[in-house]
């Protein structure tokens, strides 16, 4: 049995001073709210998500994984939105206070948080079924922050990284897709420790005309950037970038499930073609990749190509509400 920590124990521990050290911060944990200060001429970012045992991870799944991902997929929209993340909030609710747990949750956290230069300023705890909530903030310079209602027909629609490995891995997880070998690992890692694309969603400011993260299915993210903008898409099925892992494991359809699976966190956005040689020097300077797509089109939609025939897809996507 775990020795019993108490609440503030726990929070003094585990958390206090866990994340970079900014010196925008006046006030950190251990008082009743933070207290920073945003430097002038920058536009302050906001962004909050969940995770919750059964919904977004399977009961059981590693402690030091989960303070990677809560993190991860709230850093995920603030680079959607061009900006620099800064400070994090962080609400634990905990069925009991395992301090094995917490060790590694933390670690997990603390981890990526330094790397992107989070400072973890405050948040709660509390007794009931386990769930991770993590407010984020961050900022962007005055007037420059990315968004979903910029792309224009004749544009270029990019998208970073390989897309379908995180709901691949997420089935190997679940034991619906058989797969063995560093291909299994790979695409489980890829559902554990997604990798949010913090600097390139920066260097994409002035670039990149509308931007969104791919949380939920490239489909269905570009339908929302389309949306927003009021336009269509091209999509080339052909350019899709998809991984030798889902490849293996997929085969022939791999394409729809990089299509429909989220989890992926990766930057789908919009472009003039003339800043197409720009964009791929900023990813290559940040170490990642970025794929063109296809291109916006004036009409409403998205029209699946495949060498030069138009394909049926009808997508799921992830829907907390669907039945």
């Amino acid at each position: 049995m775990s020795p019993v920590i108490s609440e503030t124990e726990l929070i003094q521990r585990f958390f206090a001073g866990l994340g970079g050290q900014r010196t925008d911060v006046l006030l950190g944990i251990g008082d009743d709210a933070a207290l920073l200060r945003v430097a002038a001429h920058q536009d302050l970012v906001l962004t909050t998500d969940a995770l919750i045992e059964g919904v977004h991870f399977l009961p059981g799944a590693p402690a030091h994984s989960l303070g990677h991902r809560a993190l991860a997929v709230n850093l995920s929209d603030i680079a959607a939105m061009g900006a620099s993340p800064s400070w994090a909030l962080l609400s634990l609710n905990l069925p009991h206070a395992d301090p094995e747990w917490l060790e590694a949750f933390a670690a997990g956290f603390g981890a990526l948080a330094k790397v992107h230069g989070v400072a973890l300023v405050g948040g709660n705890v509390s007794r009931g079924p386990l769930s991770i909530t993590v407010q984020l903030a961050g900022t962007v310079p005055e007037g420059q922050a990315l968004r979903r209602d910029g792309a224009r027909a004749g544009q270029a629609l990019y998208v970073s990284g390989q897309v379908g490995d995180a709901a691949a891995g997420l089935k190997v997880l679940r034991g619906e897709l058989r797969i063995a070998g560093d291909a299994a690992d790979y695409l489980q890692r890829r559902f554990e420790y997604p990798q949010p694309r913090v600097q390139l969603g920066a260097a994409l400011r002035g670039l990149a005309s509308a931007c969104i993260d791919v949380s939920d299915g490239l489909y269905v993210d570009a339908q929302r950037l389309l949306r927003a903008s009021g336009c269509g898409a091209r999509i080339e099925l052909e350019r899709l970038p998809v991984s030798p892992a889902l490849c293996q494991a997929l085969g022939d359809s791999a394409w729809q499930q990089a299509l429909d699976g989220g989890e992926d966190y990766e930057l789908c956005f919009s472009a003039p073609a003339a800043n197409a040689a720009a964009i791929a020097a900023a990813a290559a300077g940040h170490a990642t990749t970025v794929t063109c797509i296809g291109s916006i089109e004036p009409t409403g939609g998205v029209e699946l190509k495949s060498k030069n025939a138009v394909m049926q897809f009808s997508p799921l996507g992830f829907d907390h509400f669907r039945d």
